[in-house]
């Protein structure tokens, strides 16, 4: 029994094995450190030493998490903006606003030595505390766990988010630190609408997806080419299209459908797997058009994104928004917070983000779906209902 056990142990601890080692040979084989990279280096140490339970930055400064140059250079400039934010009003969330910022390429030396004067300021304050005076609160405590054990198996690619969420806590110590997690995700969202979060930690997105809804087609809206199945989740387009009246509400061009039901406030969640070739997800405002060939659009009442011909992904925003080819998913998640006014989308596999609307919502939202797809079905998930029994093969199609 001991050797059987012994024998299952092996593999995992290779593959533990074979990770330090990886992060080992990062470290041996790095070039010397730039001067950005160093400040970095120092800002990590000093948020160790205040802050309770953040050794996760402990791979930062003693070097087994190395950033490029680039990414030292942005988060110096964006953090010494939050900083200066600080003089100007809160939001209503209480988190700084944050200015846009200058395009990479415009960026000067000077810019960042100005910087980083903002930050050095600002440290000085830190490093007259006393050590481990900071509490972050149990909910930042799981998600620098969570990141620590993601970056040690290769699923983050550095620890810039256990930065931040350190950084924040010691920056708005008086906010509720209970919230602090969420809040970070909404304020990453608004400032960065692509790819603003490579990996999301699992706390935070536990509480998204907690935030599940019963999602299912509404059969009046559909387009009369599509196969709708019986549990109302699963579509796709047939070969033939079918005599059904043609309400207002029903889309008789583009090949799409709504939800059954309409949000007006809160926070909702629900997830797509989605074809390879084309399709379209988010959500129809009330008053949007359904009739024709018209763009589905943030002018006509379309807050969505779309993939053409299986490797253009957009936001269809005027003009549309192009989206980077490695950001395509198989399983989006989608994020409704209204009264945040934010949709966003997700890679439900990868927990990564993808793209992020930013809107004050006046009216209701509508879940959206659309596919060209004759084989492969859009599915809709409730992550809440993962594992209930799908209608049986011979009462899928109504």
């Amino acid at each position: 029994m001991m050797q059987c056990f012994h024998f299952m142990l092996e593999p995992a601890k290779s593959l533990t094995a074979k990770i330090k080692e990886s992060h080992k040979k990062k470290k041996e084989e790095r070039e010397p450190l730039c001067e950005d990279q160093l400040f970095v280096v120092d800002l990590a140490k000093d948020f160790s030493r205040v802050c309770q339970r953040s050794s996760v930055l402990e791979h930062i400064w003693n070097l087994e998490d190395t950033w490029p140059t680039s990414l030292c250079r942005a988060f110096i400039l964006q953090w010494a903006s939050v900083l200066e934010s600080k003089k100007r009003p809160m939001q209503t969330d209480g988190w700084p606003e944050m200015d846009e910022g200058k395009l990479p390429d415009l960026i000067t030396e000077q810019d960042l030595l100005q910087a980083k004067a903002v930050i050095l300021n600002w440290i000085k304050d830190l490093r007259a505390q006393p050590e481990q005076s900071v509490w972050p609160g149990e909910p930042v405590v799981k998600v620098l766990e969570d990141l620590q054990s993601a970056w040690r198996w290769g699923r983050v690619p550095n620890l810039l988010t256990a930065m931040e969420l350190v950084m924040w806590t010691l920056i708005l110590q008086c906010l509720d630190k209970d919230t602090i997690p969420q809040q970070w995700l909404m304020w990453k969202q608004r400032t960065q609408k692509i790819g603003a979060i490579s990996y999301i930690p699992q706390p935070v997105w536990d509480w998204m997806s907690n935030a599940a809804a019963e999602v299912t087609l509404d059969l009046d809206t559909a387009n009369p080419d599509l196969l709708i199945s019986c549990d109302e989740k699963r579509m796709r387009c047939g070969f033939e299209r079918k005599e059904v009246p043609n309400y207002h509400q029903r889309f008789d061009g583009w090949w799409c459908a709504v939800g059954v039901e309409g949000f007006s406030s809160g926070r909702h969640y629900w997830e797509v797997e989605v074809g390879e070739r084309d399709w379209r997800l988010g959500v129809a405002k009330e008053s949007a058009l359904r009739k024709g060939f018209k763009s589905l659009n943030t002018n006509t009442g379309y807050l969505t994104l779309r993939l053409e011909r299986g490797t253009e992904l957009k936001a269809l925003t005027v003009p549309f928004t192009a989206l980077p080819p490695d950001l395509i998913p198989r399983k989006v998640g989608i994020y409704l917070d209204y009264d945040c006014g934010q949709l966003s989308f997700y890679d439900v596999d990868k927990h990564f983000h993808i793209y992020t609307y930013n809107e004050h919502f006046t009216e209701k939202l509508f879940p959206l779906f659309g596919t060209v797809e004759i084989i492969k079905d859009l599915v809709i998930r409730s992550p809440a209902a993962k594992n209930q029994c799908l209608c049986s093969t011979s009462c899928l199609w109504g």
